[in-house]
């Protein structure tokens, strides 16, 4: 596999040319004094050297052994403890956590970047500090001051790690079936009993204690979701000073056999009367989980993406290196046996796909975490804006970032041809890895119906005309004549998102079944228009500069190629969205 370089001119660029971050930030009075553009430049070349030169490099063998597990215990690979060391050390773990228990306070702007180096360096270690953050953060939101005092610090310093503990055995998606009992002490804390399955991290060697996030139900409590609450329960009981006591009522019945992520245990965990603690308030439970859930669904979006740049710079390295037959207009290598296959048109297909489609997703990444910097750091209408964005396209960035992750990693696959499919290469432990970003954290069909459900028929298109009303108005801003060969396909593609959302809408109204017919589909015309407004604000960016910089040329070919051969994938959508959903329910079960 290619030794993996980080983005780092791209990041950048989207930071400051397209975003202007800085900016930002020096309005914003909590960021003002602490972070600025060389501090930001500073922290993410930090990151890539410690991606580049301990993460990435302990990948494949952590592939190759996996976690092993031996009577409740489990050993991660090696190198996998050196690596986290290392990470924790760097503060990293705690980059955007709470400063006032030892985080470092930054925005998601940055997070979200370092989350994309991580995951694309290996996406198996990238779990363990990624669940710790969520953790933290639902525990910052939610906990009391003394949970917080006595956790977060040591949580944010990579001593103790987090998981979330939601999934049983028969209660995936329908958590409000789920059985873990909650049962008072006399001392304020509780006694958790049950059984939790596909828990990420659940037993591992690589830190001290791990504290689980566990959902339960105590026994006066509602039926359904509105009946859950919320607890910590440590590996370890932690006493008064700080110090680890003895082992809590928590043990590891056994790991999964998985199709990839070999390195991240995947365990099932069994609570016998362990000792927990009230997170938030009682059967309000969901809300706080959600807060770290809808964190882990934009992370596991950003997995996605991280993959995908993998394989594009793997299947890159090697289309450039590899040699097989001439081109089409003659040989452009006389000297050697044949060309490269750089010279054939479906391999530049593909590799133009991935990094158009890499590109536009990074930067979607960043509108994104913008919104959520500015439902964080803001105030007033600004804040409510941003508030509303981010609810909006938590399940866009979670479903088409790993949707399009697949796609490239298969890809980058087939630009290996036989290659790409054999160990040897690297190429096939990213389409493994990348598959189960789709499915956990919610599946992308999920994903979808929140989206349409949730987000778009609850309120009537109001979240989805604040993002239409922001393409509206940089199309606006942007009239002048240089422009125009990604303005008019953006409006276009905005004009056709509005109308086939109202058309959605009020075919909702007469059938139910309609909005889940058309989810999928409508997620992804949001997906592909969305990259649009991104390309457009990039190409306005480098436009400038493309004559004479090899960056921005690059930008703006890239944006004229995304245009031309991708978004035009959105009108096969919109036509398999408007069909009607009885196509999927006139054939009988029996039929199938």
């Amino acid at each position: 596999m290619a030794e993996y370089s980080v983005a780092l001119d791209d990041m950048n660029f989207l930071l400051f040319d397209v975003f202007q971050a800085d900016k930002m930030w020096q309005q914003l009075p909590e960021l003002a004094e602490s972070l600025d553009k060389d501090t930001a430049q500073a922290i993410l070349l930090e990151c890539a050297k410690i991606a580049e030169q301990e993460i990435a490099p302990i990948s494949r063998q952590g592939d190759e052994v996996g976690v092993t597990f031996n009577e409740g215990s489990i050993t991660t690979p090696p190198g996998f403890k050196q690596a986290f060391d290392t990470y924790a050390e760097g503060g990293w773990i705690g980059l955007g956590g709470d400063i006032n228990f030892g985080g470092m306070g930054m925005p998601k702007m940055l997070t979200a970047l370092q989350e994309e180096i991580v995951c694309a360096a290996d996406m198996s270690f990238s779990l363990y500090p990624g669940l710790t953050s969520g953790a933290a953060l639902s525990l910052s939101t939610h906990g009391s001051e003394a949970l917080k005092e006595q956790f977060l610090p040591r949580m944010y310093a990579g001593e103790w790690a987090g998981t979330m503990c939601l999934t049983e055995a028969h209660a995936g998606t329908d958590l409000g079936i789920i059985r873990t009992k909650a049962v008072a002490n006399d001392d304020g804390s509780y006694r958790l009993t049950g059984g939790k399955i596909f828990i990420t991290g659940g037993e591992q060697d690589i830190t001290e204690n791990i504290i689980h996030l566990v959902l339960a139900k105590l026994p006066d409590a509602p039926k359904g979701p509105k009946g859950i609450s919320l607890f910590l329960v440590p590996k370890f009981n932690v006493n008064d000073d700080g110090s680890l006591g003895e082992r809590n009522g928590v043990s590891c019945g056994s790991i999964e056999h998985k199709m990839g992520i070999h390195a991240s245990a995947t365990c099932v965990i069994n609570f016998d009367g362990a000792k927990g603690y009230l997170v938030g308030e009682v059967n309000k439970g969901l809300a706080a989980m959600f807060t770290m859930m809808n964190y882990e669904r934009i992370g596991v979006g950003i997995q996605g993406l991280g993959a995908s740049v993998r394989s594009y710079q793997n299947a890159l390295e090697y289309a450039k290196e590899r040699l097989q037959s001439r081109a089409a207009t003659g040989p452009q290598s006389p000297d050697k046996e044949a060309d490269s296959i750089m010279v054939h048109a479906d391999v530049r297909r593909m590799l133009l796909t991935m990094k158009a489609m890499n590109e536009g997703n990074r930067a979607l990444a960043m509108y994104i975490s913008q919104q959520l910097d500015l439902s964080k750091f803001a105030s007033g209408e600004a804040q409510q804006k941003g508030e509303a964005l981010a609810a909006l396209m938590t399940p866009l960035a979670k479903a088409f970032f790993t949707d399009v992750g697949l796609e490239n990693t298969i890809a980058g696959q087939q630009v290996l041809g036989g290659h790409g499919y054999v160990r040897e290469w690297g190429q096939e432990q990213l389409v493994r890895d990348c598959r189960i970003a789709q499915i956990y954290e919610g599946t992308n069909g999920i994903q979808a119906m929140d989206l349409i459900g949730r987000k778009l028929a609850a309120n009537r298109g109001e979240y989805m005309q604040l993002f239409i009303a922001d393409v509206r108005a940089f199309i606006a801003a942007n009239p002048q004549a240089e422009m125009q060969e990604f303005i008019q396909p953006l409006t276009a593609a905005v004009d056709d998102l509005q109308g086939l959302t109202q058309d959605i809408l009020i075919a909702a109204g007469t059938d139910p079944n309609q909005l889940g017919s058309a989810a999928c589909d409508y997620l992804h015309v949001f997906g592909y228009t969305a990259v649009a407004f991104m390309w457009a604000r990039m190409a306005l960016a480098a436009l400038p500069e493309s004559a004479s910089n090899d960056f921005c040329k690059a930008k703006v070919h890239t944006a004229r190629y995304y245009f031309a051969r991708l978004l035009p994938r959105r009108l096969s959508l919109m036509a398999s969205a408007r069909s009607a959903a009885a196509h999927l329910y006139n054939l009988e079960d029996e039929l199938f």
